[in-house]
């Protein structure tokens, strides 16, 4: 090879390695671009140099580590932006519930120190709706969550399968280069090495490398979503159990589309959206839920067992969300939930958390939804017959028939903030007084009134009287049949009595709800005598009930356990400790991820003290060529001289 071939190449390697440097650093700030360097090599037979290769500075081991870095990163990201905002919502000192529930109860204590005192009434009013709609208010912001999640998650299923359809096209490019030339151009690798970064920012993947060339990438259950040139679709769809709820689908080749488990999603923003909504989100609502729930049905139980200022008998002071039920879209039986409400003698057993109702052989297994655990036998009613179905302080009644692996999807206390209002608007209708106030034998005659021309004696009223009802009406007729207005159980000399055959004779004592007394004789033939028994409690000075609820404060209410005040208490410990758990991990995570990036760098980034130094080095090598053909051309022109 003459020394005009050997310049010649000398000169075309400094091009090609000036022409990479040069690309290296107009791409120093392009992202996921790779540097570049000219491999060269000796020439074949004859001397002079050739470039081999320009070569990718990419290291696929560290680019697996940094995906799978930046998944974890990515989703811890996303929870840690989630959980603090219920963290500042819940322990704000000034609108959380905490002070707002304080401020009720003093109000009720206010109440028992004046219980006539219209501004102690409307006090507790007041007090009681701020509180309320506190309640709702968190349950709004939660829900607003909820709702805000679900079109997140809409959002990353679209990015997610506009990237996996561009990873299928790439593949193809790269093949199609491949045949051509032999080799893929790296701006291709680039951009697909890229998409794959971003694709495991969004949720946890699996890449597989088919042949060195072709990516593959799955789900971690081995579900493809790009399978060389072909591209599988999420799919944003409604749960089966829960239609508020967005859950993530697969529609495989064949367009069949089913809904996957939300254990497969993991990692990523997708993954942390999903791990945050199941974890501390419908836990969190439904904390609010129970507490919502606990407070107003003790309340209302304890104001039914009051007396008002106009001597009536208290009623519910709050209103209460009834549960929330849904029935599988794969049901195949006709069964329905035609109601559910909250059972107040088991309401103690009440839990935050969703339930699964799932028959089998037409017996239902009830399932915790937050640990996966079946609820033991005894902890379960039910009246097969009837369709009652009685488990956590709630009562369901369901009609039709069920069909094996039917399901159901009950939600107790996942809206119950909501539904937590103030039932009462007149501040006579509150009950502070007691209605245990009946004291036997008493002559105060502010226990009871009689009317009639019964002929009874020994009258009295227990302290437990009135419980059904306040007003009573005796009739008796000359053959003794008695009749009770309104109908209720009666014990007449110790037994009981049945008013359609039993007949009544004198010297008899009748019990009939707490009210006793005994006929003296009957009436004249043909004739019928009555006696009316009504409660009068002059409740005006009584603060007996006020100081019951006030002590509910005290009690512990919440799931059979804790009082609201404690319960609120560690419901915001519980998400302050998880947003500070995952904060740590969230920087140790990141920390990670930091030194994996320079890792990555110190390969595959441009370093542009190191490009500038090879452009002089590269541009002294072109020189130095061009110097060897210019020799050479001086050389032949001196051969050529000597001719003439």
């Amino acid at each position: 090879m003459s020394m005009f071939s050997i310049g010649l190449s000398g000169l075309n390697a400094a091009q090609n390695a000036l022409n990479t440097s040069s690309n290296n650093i107009s791409n120093v700030y392009t992202p996921g671009y790779n540097r570049e360097l000219a491999q060269l090599g000796e020439g074949r037979v004859g001397g002079g140099v050739r470039v081999n290769d320009i070569e990718r500075q990419f290291n696929t081991y560290v680019a697996d580590q940094l995906n799978s870095a930046k998944t974890q990163s990515s989703a811890l990201n996303t929870y840690n932006n989630q959980v603090t905002q219920i963290d500042n919502l819940l322990a704000d000192r000034e609108a959380g519930l905490a002070p707002l529930m304080q401020g009720f109860f003093s109000s009720l204590e206010d109440l028992a120190s004046s219980p006539s005192d219209p501004a102690a009434r409307q006090g507790v009013l007041g007090q009681a709706n701020t509180l309320s709609s506190q309640f709702r208010s968190f349950d709004g912001y939660l829900q607003d969550m909820q709702s805000n999640i679900n079109s997140q998650i809409n959002d990353e299923i679209t990015q997610i399968n506009n990237t996996t359809e561009q990873i299928a096209g790439i593949n193809k490019e790269i093949a199609l280069a491949r045949a051509r030339t032999g080799e893929a151009p790296n701006s291709l690798l680039n951009q697909r090495d890229l998409m794959v970064s971003e694709l495991n920012e969004r949720m946890d993947l699996r890449l597989n490398v088919q042949d060195g060339k072709t990516y593959n990438i799955s789900l971690p259950n081995g579900q493809p979503l790009v399978a060389g040139t072909d591209s599988f679709q999420l799919e944003a769809m409604q749960s089966d159990t829960d239609p508020q709820r967005t859950v993530v689908g697969y529609r495989d080749g064949g367009g069949n589309l089913g809904q996957l488990d939300e254990s497969t999603i993991t990692g990523g923003a997708l993954g942390g959206l999903m791990t945050f909504r199941s974890e501390t989100l419908d836990k969190t609502q439904n904390q609010i839920g129970q507490l919502a729930v606990s407070l107003s049905v003790a309340f209302n139980e304890q104001h039914k067992k009051g007396v008002d200022l106009n001597g009536e008998q208290g009623g519910d002071f709050f209103t209460v969300r009834s549960p929330q039920t849904y029935s599988n879209e794969n049901n195949n039986g006709t069964a329905v939930i035609k109601s559910a409400e909250f059972d107040t003698e088991t309401i103690g057993q009440l839990r935050a958390t969703d339930y699964t109702v799932r028959f089998e052989g037409g017996t239902p297994t009830v399932t915790r939804n937050d640990n996966g655990v079946a609820l033991e036998d005894d902890a379960v009613e039910w009246d097969a017959g009837a369709g009652e179905l009685t488990f956590g302080g709630v009562s369901l009644s369901f009609s039709g028939t069920t069909s094996n692996g039917d399901r159901f999807e009950i939600q107790p206390v996942r809206r119950a903030g909501n539904g937590m209002d103030l039932n009462i608007s007149d501040v006579d209708k509150i009950a502070a007084g007691d209605a245990g106030f009946i004291n036997v034998g008493n002559d105060t005659g502010n226990s009871f009134e009689r009317e009639g021309d019964l002929n009874v004696s020994s009258l009295g009223i227990s302290s437990g009287a009135f419980a059904d009802n306040r007003k009573y009406q005796f009739e008796v007729d000359s053959d003794g049949k008695l009749t009770v207005t309104p109908a209720t159980s009666i014990t007449v000399g110790g037994a009981a009595f049945d008013p359609s055959d039993d007949e009544l004779l004198p010297g008899q004592a009748v019990v009939v709800d707490g009210i006793s007394f005994t006929i003296d004789a009957l009436p004249e033939a043909g004739e019928t005598s009555s006696l009316t028994v009504n409660q009068t409690i002059f409740a005006t000075g009584d603060n007996r009930n006020a100081l019951a609820l006030q002590n509910l404060q005290a009690e512990s209410k919440v799931g059979g356990s804790a009082t609201f005040t404690g319960a609120y208490a560690s419901m915001v410990s519980d998400v302050g400790n998880r947003t500070n758990i995952t904060q740590v991990n969230l920087d140790a995570r990141q920390g990670l991820t930091d030194q994996l990036t320079a890792v990555q760098q110190s390969e595959s980034g441009v370093n542009l003290d190191e490009e500038a130094a090879n452009l002089i080095r590269y541009q002294q090598y072109y020189q130095a060529n061009a110097r060897v053909i210019d020799t050479a051309g001086t050389l032949m022109d001196t051969i050529l001289n000597l001719r003439g």
